[in-house]
């Protein structure tokens, strides 16, 4: 078994969170498994289990881009708040 595991530290953890929680909902992928936990209001923790390298890095991709694009979409979202 093959794991990988990262901590984001963002002050918009919560919302990073909401934006991928229906994604492990979803998964269904027999050769990985990822969790995404916020563990504390800062900080999103991924953890990612699977039984090859290959599919650690399929699943690695899928996920930290998940989390990427939504990054981007709260940091978008929080421009808009400060235009007035």
């Amino acid at each position: 078994m093959h794991e990988a595991h990262f901590r984001f530290r963002s002050a918009d953890a919560g919302h990073l969170f909401r934006a991928v929680a229906p994604e492990m909902e979803a998964e269904s992928n027999p050769r990985s498994r990822a969790a995404c936990l916020l563990e504390a209001p800062d900080t999103l923790v991924l953890n990612v289990q699977a039984a090859d390298i290959a599919a650690l890095r399929a699943a690695l991709n899928m996920w930290l881009r998940l989390i990427s694009v939504a990054q981007e979409m709260q940091e978008l979202l929080n421009n808009q708040e400060t235009i007035p």
